[in-house]
């Protein structure tokens, strides 16, 4: 990219502040997530690594609806599937899966997975997004697909094979299931959802339209390099986070 002067993400000056730092960006994507339409009854959920703790996560309550997290709703889970803080349970399918993301990719400080209508409907057709648009570039050599649908994820076992698929990728589409997404932090991994669900609808617009045109490869890993790392994920939440904080301010307590 162009050398555009832009923000970067925080430093901090102690732990807690950290802490809450995430804690905020977690509760705001999941109010972005309802304002998109990311939910679906009691599925989905975004972690992110305790920053001092790293063999712990933050999580959604089970059941509890995006639309409605606040900070102080958030449970902390360890390595086992304890919750060590926090008085309500966690989704099963949440911890088998991010767990051993997290485990098996200690770059990784957050991931997310949702059952976005685009997402789970691109999901059926066991392939690879294509790089149609600029956007989509973003993902291109940089998306993997689990092609191995067995039921709800209740075993770790099951989430060792996604982190494994996933590889050192920012995402993967899930068969018959829908999207997941990996990143530094919650703002990345939030925005990289966000914008590979709307890859996934105009795909599936332009083929039912007609034949679309690729980018070539060459022009596709050249875009990926300007519009897919990880500080222009995380520069793309920022904007989001403004808007729903300055909307729904009540996420922060």
């Amino acid at each position: 990219m162009p050398n555009l002067d832009l923000p970067t993400p925080p430093t901090f000056e102690s732990i807690e502040s950290e802490r809450l730092h995430r804690q905020q960006r977690l509760a705001a994507a999941f109010r972005l997530f309802a304002r998109y339409g990311f939910d679906e009854g009691v599925a989905g959920h975004i972690t992110v690594r305790d920053p001092e703790f790293t063999d712990c996560f933050w999580v959604n309550p089970f059941g509890m609806y995006f639309g409605q997290i606040r900070v102080s709703d958030l449970v902390l889970v360890n390595h086992k599937g304890e919750v060590v803080k926090g008085n309500r349970p966690v989704n099963t399918a949440a911890f088998a899966i991010h767990s051993r993301i997290h485990q098996a990719r200690p770059d990784v400080n957050a991931a997310a997975h949702a059952h976005s209508l685009y997402g789970k409907a691109w999901s059926t057709l066991g392939r690879l997004l294509d790089p149609l648009t600029q956007d989509a570039c973003a993902f291109y050599e940089d998306h993997a697909l689990f092609d191995d649908y067995t039921g709800v994820v209740l075993e770790t076992g099951e989430g060792d094979r996604i982190a494994a698929t996933l590889g050192e990728k920012k995402a993967i589409i899930l068969r018959n299931h829908g999207l997941l997404t990996v990143g530094h932090s919650v703002d990345e991994t939030a925005w990289w959802f966000v914008a590979m669900d709307r890859c996934c609808h105009a795909q599936l617009m332009a083929e039912a339209a007609g034949k679309p045109v690729l980018i070539d490869p060459d022009t596709a890993r050249l875009t990926h390099s300007q519009v897919g790392s990880h500080h222009i994920g995380w520069f793309s939440f920022q904007s989001l986070y403004d808007m729903i904080v300055r909307q729904e301010p009540d996420l922060l307590e």
